[in-house]
């Protein structure tokens, strides 16, 4: 284990630059020790669908809020930046809810106050930089009835930089301060505050991220516990524990966990105490006020009501753990050595290490839960790829049976909901506890995500509970609290047939927009990750195909006379070819399918040429481009497409990519087959190995005819060429938006692509499946 020190030698300049240094190793830093081997993908399991799910109802919606200074990531900018819901410990029945913008608010009966707002109280409060900026978190004193006193933290920057001092030396080139304040309030059943304000604890932090997150104090503590009246402070690493060992040191409060006591006067300034049952009190040149240490950003915690009354943190991991640890006085959560149950080297960004033979680990606490960010194919191991832990609550309420002793809590940023058993969830076991993914239901029985309850990819999710144990979501996006008003018990519907599972490439549902916005994520095995053109997350809709579906994606074009690049279009693409896509590389047999409906008149006008009345003489629906496609040609695409002067539904596919193409063609009018404004399902089989294609249209197979005589496709009794294909195009061609053409005024859903001409029966087995999935 690393133990170089680095406090006293930051004074040096040249550590002082070493802080802020590329991601190499060096300094503060461990290369992977010899014997470790990397491991791309730590958690291969994925959480085990359950069948509980959750039944959400609107509580209530804020008003929305800005940032200070106007922020340039958009992260930033959601409708409110509320981030927790608890309920004031004076039998009132009020809620309460931080807002990171600056306002305090208090609920009853649904009725909203702003109690405080941080704005108008101190000069220099900053929200515009950092996810966790701001009005950060407030906790009521467990006796606030009587004595009125509540805490908060929040951050500042502007000319506290420099001027304000900070409890422990502030971290080098320091961004913002981290300041914990101790509020009395002259009437504590007033809905407004008024009263006096001092502050307890200000620290310095050298970027904005990962300040101090949360404070609280352990509601499950009784006036005879040494824990009661003491309060817990999570603070981050301030984002260079990723290069140096600040979190591993004890004389520093970076990347701990600390307890103080804040009616106390023994701390370094007098504001506050350190209370002498802390796990460092006696350990010399060691910050008293650490219970626990070896954390990079200590998000949120919680006690568990019952049982032990144990301590939960969600932890936001670094490369790809997000985890869930079961925390005791004195732990040491490994970072920046660890993260999770694995070596970390910050040479390496993309991949963690296992601990070689013989590796001291003994101090190490690790996860009782976690999962892994998974990334889709082909996504930079250096990019985020939009995954946070949210730690949640166990539930010890009386109205959800189903859900008691279980601890629930998310993905922050895509809105998944997981449970695990708390009893499960415990140090020293040798398995961590199972991960489950929740459904969610909205007050109707509709099955959701939370990204269709926020309509917004990007969900910021949030967990907090009242006197009652009752369980509240809370929605960055759209400002909301959600309450949990029941559970139930139904299995997750099975969207694709069975038979046809093994042979799924990709598959896109639309209910599974990425995080980083303007994409959508690959379903089937190829993890191949579709970008939304030109439309990016407006082209999203709740117009869904069949029952159960909730979202579609609209193509359309947007300006008919200029040739610009502004189509509504879906699409991969990759010069060299798309890796993930290598199953139809050679593929003897391809499919495609999904549901179409047509938003408007077709085909449309040509922006490519003078003519103002001219049009094209295609509409582009789905198709796989082939190894040599200029974005354009395809292997295999379903198509509307001028056939002898008429407009009619086909399927196209071309076996070697310098080869000519065959189209089999529908015989019945398109615009029968595709009405406006009617969902259609459709598919278009092509085997390469006989030169036999097929369309079918709501499960029934479509009469139809080759268009090219002899044999275009020159059949040998194998497949296409070996070469990878360049990619998906959906709703008009070149997905590299080089230029436009052939564009669809049209909305898709559950579109697939498979390596195997699957079968009549299995086409019709499949629309039938659609049209029951949700029951």
């Amino acid at each position: 284990m690393r133990t170089s020190p680095w406090w006293a030698a930051a004074a040096t300049g040249a550590l002082v630059a070493a802080l802020f240094a590329p991601l190499t190793a060096g300094v503060g830093s461990a290369a992977a020790p010899p014997g470790s081997t990397p491991v791309a993908d730590p958690i291969p399991e994925s959480p085990v669908r359950s069948s509980l799910g959750l039944v959400l109802e609107e509580y209530h919606q804020f008003p929305e809020t800005e940032p200070i200074p106007e922020p340039t990531d958009a992260r930033l900018m959601r409708h409110a930046r509320i981030n927790h819901i608890g309920e004031v410990p004076d039998r009132s029945g009020r809620k309460y809810v931080p807002d990171l913008n600056g306002p305090l608010y208090l609920l009853e009966r649904r009725a909203r106050h702003v109690y405080l707002d941080f704005r108008e109280e101190f000069p220099d409060f900053y929200s515009g930089r950092g996810m966790g900026s701001g009005f950060g978190f407030v906790t009521f004193h467990p006796d606030f009835r009587r004595n009125g006193k509540l805490y908060t933290v929040h951050t500042e920057k502007f000319g506290a930089i420099g001027t304000k001092p900070t409890t422990y030396p502030a971290q080098p080139n320091t961004f913002l301060h981290s300041v914990v304040t101790e509020w009395t309030a002259d009437d504590p059943s007033a809905d407004t505050f008024s009263g006096t304000s001092r502050e307890v604890l200000r620290l310095g932090f050298a970027s904005q991220i990962h300040a101090v997150q949360q404070i609280d104090f352990n509601p499950t503590a009784q006036r005879w516990d040494e824990d009661y009246g003491l309060l817990y402070v999570a603070v981050g690493d301030g984002g260079i524990g990723l290069n140096t060992e600040i979190p591993q040191q004890l004389d520093n409060p970076y990347g701990k966990i600390l307890r103080i006591d804040p009616r106390g006067s023994n701390g370094p300034t007098g504001e506050y105490g350190v209370p002498r049952s802390n796990p460092f009190v006696r350990t010399p040149g060691a910050v008293g006020e650490i219970f626990a240490y070896g954390m990079r950003d200590p998000h949120r915690f919680s006690w568990d009501a019952g049982g032990r009354n144990r301590m939960y943190l969600g932890h936001i991991g670094q490369h790809a753990i997000e985890a869930v640890y079961e925390v005791r006085k004195g732990d040491n959560l490994g970072w920046s050595e660890f993260e999770g149950r694995y070596l970390y080297d910050p040479a390496d960004e993309c991949n963690l290490y296992t601990l070689p033979e013989g590796y001291d680990d003994s101090g190490i606490v690790y996860p009782v839960a976690s999962f892994d960010h998974d990334p889709p194919a082909g996504w930079p191991c250096t990019s985020d790829s939009g995954h946070a832990i949210s730690g949640g609550q166990v539930y010890r309420g009386h109205k959800l049976r189903g859900l008691h002793g279980k601890y629930v809590f998310g993905d922050l940023v895509d809105g998944r909901v997981f449970w695990t058993d708390a009893a499960s969830m415990q140090q020293g076991r040798r398995e961590e506890a199972t991960l489950h993914e929740m459904q969610l239901f909205d007050t109707d029985g509709n099955r959701m995500r939370m990204t269709d309850f926020v309509d917004d990819p990007r969900v910021d999710l949030r967990f907090g509970t009242d006197a009652d144990r009752n369980l509240y979501l809370v929605t960055k996006a759209d400002g909301k609290i959600w309450k949990v008003v029941g559970t139930r018990h139904t299995p997750w519907p099975r969207e694709v047939e069975r038979s046809i599972q093994d042979d799924l490439v990709a598959h896109y549902d639309f209910e599974h927009p990425f995080p980083a916005g303007g994409r959508e994520l690959d379903q089937g095995p190829s993890r191949t990750l579709l970008s939304l053109v030109n439309g990016g997350n407006e082209m999203w809709n709740d117009d869904g195909a069949f029952p159960g579906s909730n979202n579609s994606i609209q193509t359309k074009q947007v300006d008919p006379t200029v040739a610009g690049n502004d189509d509504w279009k879906a699409g991969v693409w990759g010069e060299n070819g798309v890796p993930s896509l290598e199953r139809f590389a050679g593929a003897e047999e391809i499919s495609v399918m999904g549901w179409v409906k047509m938003t408007g008149e077709g085909p449309a006008l040509n922006s490519n040429t003078p003519d103002p009345n001219d049009r094209y003489n295609a509409i582009g629906l789905a198709g796989i481009l082939s190894g040599d496609s200029d974005g354009h040609g395809v292997r295999a695409l379903l198509e509307l497409i001028n056939v002898n002067g008429e407009l009619r539904l086909v399927a196209l596919g071309r076996r070697l990519d310098t080869g000519s193409s065959q189209t089999f063609a529908a015989s019945q009018d398109w615009r029968e087959l595709l009405p406006v404004g009617k969902w259609v399902h459709l598919a278009a089989t092509f085997d390469y190995t006989t030169g036999e294609m097929a369309l079918y249209r709501n499960g029934r197979p479509l009469d139809g005819f080759y268009t090219t005589a002899g044999d275009p496709w020159q059949v040998d009794g194998t497949g296409t060429s070996e070469t990878l294909p360049r990619g998906i195009k959906i709703g008009g061609s070149y997905p590299q938006d080089t230029r436009e053409q052939n564009p669809c005024d049209c909305r898709f859903d559950s579109l697939m692509f498979l390596d195997r001409a699957v079968t009549a029966k299995e086409v019709a087995r499949q629309y039938r499946r659609f049209l029951t999935a949700a029951n």
